[in-house]
């Protein structure tokens, strides 16, 4: 038995087997797993499985979408089978829309306030009903975009006020090359998880990835795996890939952008904020 070797620790299935046995079985209970990663990875379709898992076992599940609407959200999970809207209508799923909510929603945020998030996500698991909960915002980034500065509070914000409310959570966050700056960092610092997406052109090919970066209290596996997006299935592994030094060290102008940001972002927030 390893470090790890616990069995009384009670995990939740992300839908993709493959994957839950890099982690030992599932996400721990309780846990708050930063999703990041490139747009177009896979993220949304990674989150979408552990929705459509928790809607299977019965869990209570709140799924936040701020870069699609929520009809868009139920048409792509009907791609890959998952009925969404039958399980919004059997009171199993609520998906808080932000970005196309009109005001005679109910399940809609007008704004991309952190404080109007929280109270509208535990207005959801109220409705729902008492019980183990799965939970979704994809994504966190939306909330700090014109204030980066306040990421990292936003993030343990959110983590210490949900976790009463016993959820498991995805929380997603872009990381984009193209403008040299990271999004995620914020979540990072605050995440019991981090799932990594990756992409890249292989021999003319737009090849994914995905890696556990970090699990506590969880054995992982620490190798990058490729995988592939199937319709009618969602994300299925494929085989551990060989990593080279570039796939985890990002390039010397992202470091000295994210270092920058971060130095200005300890200038702009007082030291009582950060508490």
């Amino acid at each position: 038995m390893g470090l790890y070797g616990n069995n009384s620790i009670e995990r939740l299935s992300t839908g993709i087997r493959d994957f839950d046995r890099l982690i030992q079985g599932g996400i721990p209970r309780g846990f708050f797993v930063a999703v990041v990663g490139e747009p177009g990875t896979g993220k949304t379709i990674f989150c979408q499985h552990f929705i459509a898992e928790g809607i299977r076992v019965g869990d209570k599940n709140i799924y936040v979408t701020t870069e699609e609407s929520r009809e868009s959200i139920i048409r792509q999970a009907a791609q890959f089978g998952w009925d969404f809207r039958k399980a919004i209508d059997e009171g199993k799923l609520v998906i808080i829309d932000a970005l196309m909510g009109g005001r005679d929603d109910l399940w809609s945020l007008h704004s991309l306030d952190i404080e109007e998030l929280i109270n509208k996500i535990i207005e959801a698991k109220k409705y729902l009903g008492y019980g183990r909960a799965r939970l979704v915002v994809d994504s966190m980034s939306a909330f700090w975009l014109d204030k980066p500065a306040m990421a990292r509070k936003y993030s343990y914000y959110v983590k210490r006020v949900l976790t009463r409310w016993d959820f498991t959570a995805l929380l997603v966050s872009q990381y984009a090359v193209t403008t040299s700056l990271g999004f995620g960092f914020g979540i990072e610092h605050v995440a019991d998880g981090i799932v990594r997406f990756r992409r890249s052109i292989a021999s003319g090919y737009l090849r994914r990835y995905v890696i556990v970066e970090k699990m506590r209290q969880t054995e992982h596996d620490l190798r990058m795996y490729e995988v592939e997006i199937v319709n009618g299935v969602g994300i299925r592994l494929k085989k551990p890939t060989p990593m080279r030094r570039e796939d985890l060290a990002l390039p010397r102008r992202v470091w000295l952008k994210m270092l920058e940001s971060e130095i200005l972002r300890q200038a702009e927030v007082p030291e009582d904020e950060e508490q």
